[in-house]
């Protein structure tokens, strides 16, 4: 299948690894560098067939080596979904080492709690290569081929040094039992489970669950409340059409019931070094790390403004106004507005553009995907730099309900 030249051999040692592995060193500068060109060539060319790409591509891991199956879900769909979206962020960024590295280091520290190993890399690589030999015959020769060997090398490498650093520090997963299950609606609840042991995270980042019913099923899910002396972790979750998590959670789980967490992630936490104005967007279930931002915020003492708008589509699924009302009715320095409105990706940006001005705050957002879209093109133009607009990785949270 491949050239012995280019094969995906073992992972080079540590002191090796800085001379064969490395991102490239470019700052997201307007000229590409060649094999950005090369791999962006050719991922626009499988992009009209990677359905039929990614299939063949898992066929060829799971026939070369069968025993890898039992590590992926049942149902591949969503799977496939996620390695498309890897690639694409991974090229995206493929010159931009200060986007594309953190990026690297967390989905080799998440993959740990799949049971990856270094030796699984090499596997994934060859099967990479051959399923873009297939479907980017335009694109595809001896320059096109060397260009992912040495990208995918790199961004494997950083990988597995990620997961081997986070070892020393982490288990790979944490079991924890659901200690309580509230239904506010008949489609959301509020979970609070106790990790099996100590489990450090900050105020607005969220965590992968996978539950007893769909096993290798991961979702994220945002912590909903700051870090507890007790240490306990609360989500909120809504139930979606087809969602098996998210329906697992909202319907079957009860105390007792014993989940698995992966480690925390996120940047939408509190910068705690300036007394900026926080303006913070949550939309539906996208509430409960902004109501965890809050508690991080009086827990510091800081009396910094604070104003939170809580969207959703009726009034029923407005589910925790009451307690953010109960917080504003705590601390002077907060101030919450309820906003309902059919179409949440529109109208909750809108109704944040009507107040202001906001030009001086730190933006947080919130909520479904599209939502955080509109929200923080909404932001940027009522005068809101980006870099002071914080939020989650859109393509992290595309499968976030499910």
């Amino acid at each position: 299948m491949l050239e012995a030249r280019h094969r995906m051999d073992a992972p080079p040692t540590r002191s090796a690894r800085r001379e064969t592995a490395r991102i490239p060193s470019g700052g997201g500068t307007a000229e590409p560098s060649p094999d950005a060109v090369l791999i962006r060539r050719t991922l626009a060319e499988i992009e009209p067939v990677a359905d039929r790409m990614t299939s063949y591509f898992y066929a060829l891991v799971f026939i070369g080596h069968p025993e890898l199956r039992s590590m992926f879900p049942i149902a591949m769909d969503v799977q496939r979904d996620r390695l498309l979206k890897a690639l694409l962020t991974a090229a995206e960024h493929i010159d931009n080492p200060a986007v594309l590295l953190p990026y690297l280091r967390r989905l080799g520290t998440g993959h740990r709690k799949y049971g990856t190993l270094p030796g699984h890399y090499p596997v994934v690589g060859e099967a990479l290569l051959g399923a873009l030999a297939r479907y980017a015959e335009r694109s595809w020769g001896p320059e096109a081929e060397a260009a992912w060997v040495r990208a995918y090398t790199a961004i494997s490498q950083t990988m597995i040094d990620a997961a081997s650093d986070d070892e020393v520090a982490a288990p790979a997963w944490w079991h924890a039992e659901v200690v309580s299950h509230e239904l506010r609606t008949p489609d959301i609840a509020v979970l609070t489970v106790r990790p099996d042991q100590p489990y450090a995270f900050l105020a607005g980042q969220y965590t992968s669950l996978e539950t007893p019913w769909w096993p290798r099923v991961w979702r994220h899910y945002s912590f909903a409340s700051a870090p507890r002396t007790d240490g306990l972790l609360s989500f909120h979750v809504k139930a979606v059409p087809a969602g098996w998590v998210s329906n697992a959670l909202v319907r079957h789980a009860r105390p007792g019931d014993v989940l698995r967490l992966g480690p925390p992630a996120g940047s939408m936490v509190v910068d705690h070094s300036t007394d900026n104005g926080m303006l913070c967007l949550g939309g539906g279930t996208g509430i409960a790390p902004i109501k965890a931002l809050i508690e991080d915020v009086a827990e510091h003492g800081q009396r910094r403004p604070v104003e939170v708008f809580f969207g959703a589509r009726c009034d029923n699924d407005l589910y925790d106004k009451d307690t953010l009302l109960g917080l504003q009715r705590s601390h002077p320095w907060l101030s919450v507005r309820p906003v309902v409105g059919d179409g949440l990706s529109g109208q909750l940006p809108h109704a944040v553009g009507e107040h202001g001005p906001w030009s001086s705050y730190d933006a947080y957002v919130s909520g479904p995907p599209a939502m955080i879209r509109s929200g923080v093109d909404e932001l940027k133009r009522i005068g809101i730099p980006g870099e002071r607009i914080r939020h989650d990785a859109v393509e992290e949270l595309a499968g976030v309900a499910g």
